[in-house]
């Protein structure tokens, strides 16, 4: 199926030489902001934000607002219509026809894709479950665009929860697009970073090597990209306490540094990097989410220019099989169609990318 919009839902949809012109525009957009001022008069963007944000939702209305723009939206499903049992379809069909854009961060995994098969305008994922988080990829790759100069030829450390963290696979997803790029992943056995995304690194003949200790990876880094052990990803309060204060990336760690690592964390952080660390130039976190709004203008521009329909659902429904992952929006909202890649004995879910064995 293919839309009639150009939505973003997972960047790797779109060309590299598409991110880069968003990438480009972003770099343009931050030397002179107020050029950029008119370039969305008169049109609306809706954000439906069924999870809490700060930096995602108000990055994606200050961008709008710049452009000249306007916004409408939720970011508390308990005072719209969902509190009601209103599902996915009816909530996004109606408030796509309201507006020129709609920004949707969701708590389950493919609810972008979902809304995208029946909205009437484009649609962007700020976010599903522990799925992807492209919006944030391309802050992250604009920041590293500007801070270190390239895209290429980077060793970058991602630490902490890798397993549950949208950030990192899109990051690593993105990354692994670029050449000569090297991964150092830096987690618990139990936060592993997911098959699935190793596999897209071995097709792309990316070096990875996992390690446990931010001790050990440090010194060999361009770039150490932290994340928060998220509470709201784990299945009991137990688990996750066994592993909230595992990494803490301190100044006796950064002593151990490059002079021109670029220390990174999508935010929000609890105590994964102490407050000491702010001060150093190499942090550069609160400068990313800056970027973050630059580059959202860039992307809500090139999005209404719908110059690259996007494909959403290219494989087939599976007599007798659903998705085995139980945070898919497939497992709530039952009328989707059950699209799955793939062919012999491995399907993979097309909304939130599971890998299980066909029922045949």
């Amino acid at each position: 199926m293919i839309s009639q919009f150009t939505n973003l839902i997972d960047l790797n949809d779109m060309p590299v030489s598409w991110w880069n012109e968003v990438i480009d525009l972003g770099a343009k957009i931050s030397d002179n902001p107020s050029a950029y001022a008119h370039e969305c008069d008169g049109k609306i963007m809706a954000t439906l934000f069924y999870e809490p944000s700060t930096r995602t939702q108000m990055s994606f209305q200050t961008a709008m607002l710049k452009l000249g723009g306007t916004i409408i939206g939720f970011d508390n499903p308990a005072t719209s219509s969902v509190s009601k049992g209103e599902n996915l379809k009816d909530t996004t069909k109606i408030v796509s026809s309201y507006a020129d854009i709609m920004v949707m961060r969701h708590n389950l995994e493919g609810a972008a894709k979902a809304a995208a098969l029946t909205a009437d305008c484009p649609v962007i994922n700020a976010g599903d479950g522990g799925h992807l988080h492209p919006t944030q990829t391309l802050t992250d790759l604009l920041t590293l665009s500007k801070e270190k100069g390239r895209l290429d030829n980077l060793t970058i450390g991602l630490c902490g929860d890798l397993k549950n963290g949208r950030t990192v696979h899109s990051l690593c997803k993105a990354l692994s697009c670029y050449k000569n790029n090297k991964f150092i992943l830096i987690s618990t056995p139990e936060l592993r970073l997911p098959f699935y995304i190793k596999s897209i690194l071995n097709a792309s003949n990316c070096v990875f090597e996992e390690v446990d200790s931010i001790e050990e990876a440090i010194g060999k880094l361009d770039v150490l990209y932290m994340t928060r052990i998220q509470r709201e990803r784990f299945a009991s309060p137990e688990e996750y306490e066994k592993q909230k204060d595992v990494y803490r990336l301190d100044h006796t760690k950064m002593l151990k540094a490059q002079k021109d690592l670029c220390v990174l964390h999508p935010l929000p952080r609890v105590d994964e990097i102490a407050i000491e660390v702010d001060d150093d130039p190499r942090a550069l976190y609160f400068k990313q989410a800056k970027y973050g709004m630059y580059v959202r203008m860039a992307l809500i521009i090139t999005i209404l220019k719908n110059e690259y329909p996007t494909k959403l659902l290219v494989g087939k429904t599976r007599k007798g099989n659903e998705c085995t992952n139980p945070n898919c929006i497939t497992q709530k909202e039952a009328y989707l169609p059950k699209s799955f890649r793939g062919s012999g004995d491995t399907l993979e879910c097309e909304y939130c990318d599971e890998r299980f064995l066909q029922k045949h």
